[in-house]
C-alpha cells in the first residue's frame, strides 16, 4: 500500500448488483486521497485491501510452454488481497507462500494463463523475483468435456480405489500432455524423469480414455514381482478366498491377465461358485471338444483325480497328459472339459491344470461330479 499497488476499497457487497463493472466501482475508491481514507477508516467503514492494477498499458511473462504472453492491464480485475476480516485471500496468500518457500517453478493448468499477470504484477511490487511458469493443457473428456469432480470424474485417488496403480497413472498423464518423440507408451518411473522434458509439452487439450489407461495398467502389472504383485491385489479379493488362505497361489495364476485390481473380485468368482452355464460350454471345434466326448473325460478325470498324489500343478498335468495319450486323444480335448467343468466359463485366468490345483483335490472332485451330473441330463 505504501507503494502504491494496493488501496483501501470501502465498496459493499450490495453495490455489486447495481450493474456497474468492478472497472467501474473501484475508481470511487482507489482515486480517494490520503485523508478521505484515513477519515473513513476512522468513522469505522468496513473495507478491503485490493491489488492496485496499473491504467494502461500490459503486463508480459513468458511461460515455458506457450512462450511469451501478454495481457493488456484494463482487462485485469482489481482483485481482493485482504478481505474485510483481515484473512488474505488464496490469490494473495498463494504468492506470499511460494516465496517464502524458494519456489522456483509453478505447474498448473492452462486457465491460469489469463490469471498470471496479477502474480506477476504482485511479486513486482514486493521486490520479489517471479517464479517460472509451466501452464500444462487441460484433460478432457473423450466428448470435450472438461473432467470435474463434481460431475463424478475420478480423482488420483479414486482411480488407485479402482485398482489402478500409481505408476500406471503418472505414466498414462504423463503421456496426455507431452509426448517423448517416438513411439514408446510404457515408462517406468526412472525413465519417465529421464526421458521427460518440458519443451515436449502439448499446447491443446488432450482426451482421458479410461480404456488406454486400463491397458497401460496391465503393462505395468505384467512386469511385478509376485510378491509385489500379491500385496497390491490381496485387498480386492472376495472374503471366501481370503478365508481360504491361497490368494497368493490365485494372484500368481491371475496376475498375467489383469488390467485393473478392482476387476478380481468378478475374475475369481468362479473359484468360489460355479455359475450356472449352458452345455454348449463343452462344444469346442479347435479342442475336438462335444458332448460325448466330455462325459467320457470327466468320467476318466474323476478316477484319475481321487489317485492323484500329491495335489499339485506337476502331477496333476502329467496325469491328464498320460490319460490323453492312452486315450489317443488331443490334450484339448482332455483339458477343455475339465476347465469348463470347474470353472462354468468359456475365459478363464487359468488353465484347466492351474485352476485344478488352486481348487484343491476335494473341490475339484465335487465340481467334476456336478459336472457329469448335469451333462447326463443334456
Amino acid at each position: 500500500m505504501q507503494r502504491g499497488a494496493a488501496y483501501r476499497c470501502f465498496c459493499q457487497k450490495a453495490e455489486e448488483g447495481t450493474g456497474k463493472s468492478i472497472q467501474a466501482r473501484r475508481n470511487v475508491c482507489r482515486t480517494y486521497s490520503p485523508y478521505e481514507v484515513e477519515e473513513r477508516t476512522l468513522a469505522g467503514d468496513s473495507y478491503v485491501i485490493r491489488q492496485r492494477i496499473p491504467d494502461g498499458g500490459a503486463t508480459t511473462f513468458h511461460d515455458l510452454v506457450f512462450g511469451d504472453i501478454t495481457v493488456k492491464n484494463n482487462t485485469l480485475d482489481e482483485q481482493v488481497l485482504l478481505k474485510s476480516d483481515g484473512f488474505p485471500t488464496y490469490n494473495f496468500a498463494n504468492v506470499v507462500d511460494d516465496h517464502l518457500m524458494a519456489i522456483t517453478h509453478v505447474v498448473r493448468g492452462v486457465e491460469y494463463l489469463s490469471s498470471t499477470p496479477k502474480y506477476n504484477l504482485l511479486y513486482s511490487s514486493f521486490g520479489w523475483e517471479p517464479p517460472l511458469y509451466v501452464h500444462l493443457p487441460l484433460i478432457v473428456k473423450e466428448s470435450g468435456k472438461k473432467l470435474s469432480k463434481r460431475a463424478g470424474d475420478a480423482s488420483f485417488q479414486d482411480l488407485m480405489a479402482q485398482g489402478f496403480l500409481p505408476e500406471a497413472i503418472v505414466n498414462y498423464i504423463a503421456l496426455l500432455g507431452w509426448n517423448p518423440g517416438d513411439d514408446r507408451e510404457f515408462f517406468a518411473l526412472p525413465d519417465l524423469v529421464n526421458a521427460f522434458d518440458i519443451p515436449r509439452i502439448n499446447k491443446s487439450k488432450a482426451a482421458f480414455s479410461i480404456q488406454k489407461l486400463e491397458w497401460l495398467n496391465g503393462e505395468h502389472i505384467r512386469p511385478l514381482d509376485p510378491e509385489t504383485f500379491h500385496a497390491r491385489a490381496a485387498s480386492f479379493y472376495p472374503a471366501p478366498l481370503k478365508a481360504a488362505g491361497n490368494t497368493a497361489v490365485i494372484s500368481r495364476m491371475i496376475q498375467p491377465r489383469v488390467t485393473k485390481l478392482s476387476a478380481i473380485p468378478e475374475m475369481t468368482q468362479f473359484l468360489v461358485e460355479v455359475a450356472p452355464y449352458d452345455a454348449a460350454l463343452y462344444e469346442h471345434a479347435k479342442s475336438k471338444s462335444t458332448l460325448e466326448s466330455s462325459r467320457m473325460v470327466l468320467k476318466e478325470a474323476f478316477t484319475i483325480f481321487a489317485q492323484t498324489d500329491p495335489w499339485n500343478e506337476e502331477t496333476i498335468r502329467q496325469a491328464l497328459v498320460d490319460y490323453g495319450a492312452r486315450a489317443n486323444l488331443k490334450t484339448g480335448t482332455v483339458m477343455w472339459p475339465v476347465r469348463v467343468a470347474l470353472s462354468g466359463l468359456q475365459f478363464t485366468p487359468g488353465g484347466a491344470i492351474e485352476i485344478a490345483a488352486v481348487l484343491g483335490r476335494v473341490e475339484v472332485i465335487q465340481r467334476i461330479e456336478k459336472a457329469l451330473s448335469f451333462l447326463e441330463n443334456q
